[in-house]
């Protein structure tokens, strides 16, 4: 006769503590392909949920945390509920290797790559086309990581395995988004081999860079992994060979100082000049994260002045103020525990 609330996702497994207070019964930490179902048939069951691994919940206001669970294959799970007639994007990858301070994925799924394998990637898509749903359109932390064994070293063969075994399914009628949202690329890995590999098989004519500031001590401080010079390589190799560039940037990271505001404005207007457009973002503390109790970002007014001719043409875009006022309170909340 009870009704229980189960609360699942990044915020309940960076927060689970702060989550059961809101008044949660139960939270799912990290991947629920298996605790999900677990605890449905124990609850079902009458077994009690208690022994899911997997889960936390209060007991007399104690915190109770049942234990992590091993990571899914991805192989044995679909992407999206094809019973219930439902799709979307295919998952091709989780965990990822570099570790920035201010994202919770390697936080959730580990810094060791997993990768969903080609047959299995095809044999959803082949389903999309049966029904005429040929936009294809991929989830994963980095695009051109895909098939690397440490998610840093690339396998140009079988990104282009994956992509051409995809273009034989959907012929000249379908069409393939790669290395664009929610399927970003790092500038580091964009070279004259993985633009080709665009070219080729792929729709998009434009790539999504994750670039993020245009200090290289900003980039150290967050362990980014990549420099500014890779950002500029990333955005001379595209659009060399005729492929747009939209760059991340995230501005208010922690530590960001009035003179790492001024190489930022510098370095967005030389990739302006090249020909790439600038995505903004304001920095939100995440909770698990190494950032996760710095203070919101704020998005510095030279940014805004020096971007004002910018703004108008959709060369500099994004939704900076509502993410700025959504930072303030996730800030808050992390602090106190309030709404």
């Amino acid at each position: 006769d009870k009704i229980i609330y189960l609360a699942g996702g990044p915020h309940p497994t960076g927060d689970p503590k702060g989550t059961l207070k809101l008044g949660f019964d139960v939270v799912c930490i990290g991947e629920g392909e298996e605790t999900f179902p677990e605890f449905i048939k124990a609850v079902n069951e009458n077994e009690g949920y208690e022994k899911v691994r997997g889960i936390a919940y209060l007991d007399d206001n104690e915190f109770i945390y049942t234990g992590k669970r091993k990571h899914v294959d991805l192989n044995k799970y679909p992407p999206f509920p094809v019973k219930h007639n439902k799709f979307g994007h295919i998952e091709i990858t989780r965990g990822c290797p570099y570790g920035c301070y201010f994202c919770q994925t390697p936080r959730i799924f580990g810094k060791n790559v997993r990768h969903r394998g080609i047959e299995n990637i095809c044999k959803y898509v082949e389903i999309m086309a049966e029904r005429n749903l040929k936009d294809i359109r991929f989830i994963t932390p980095n695009a051109f990581g895909y098939g690397s064994k440490d998610g840093k070293t690339l396998n140009i063969d079988k990104v282009e395995k994956l992509l051409e075994n995809i273009r034989e399914i959907l012929g000249n009628n379908g069409r393939i988004f790669f290395g664009t949202f929610p399927s970003e690329v790092r500038p580091e890995h964009v070279n004259d081999e993985t633009v080709d590999l665009i070219l080729k098989y792929a729709d998009n004519k434009s790539l999504v860079v994750g670039a993020q500031s245009g200090s290289q001590r900003i980039l150290d401080l967050c362990h980014r992994g990549h420099t500014v010079e890779d950002i500029y390589n990333a955005v001379t190799t595209a659009i060399k060979k005729g492929v747009s560039v939209s760059l991340d940037f995230i501005f208010g990271l922690p530590g960001e100082t009035e003179e790492d505001v001024e190489k930022t404005i510098k370095v967005m207007k030389d990739l302006i000049k090249m020909g790439a457009k600038i995505h903004a973002h304001t920095f939100m503390p995440l909770p698990q994260t190494p950032f996760a109790k710095a203070n919101p970002g704020v998005v510095n007014k030279k940014i805004i002045r020096a971007m004002r001719h910018e703004i108008p043409k959709g060369i500099f875009y994004g939704t900076w103020h509502n993410q700025q006022i959504l930072a303030e309170k996730i800030s808050k909340y992390l602090q106190t525990g309030e709404l």
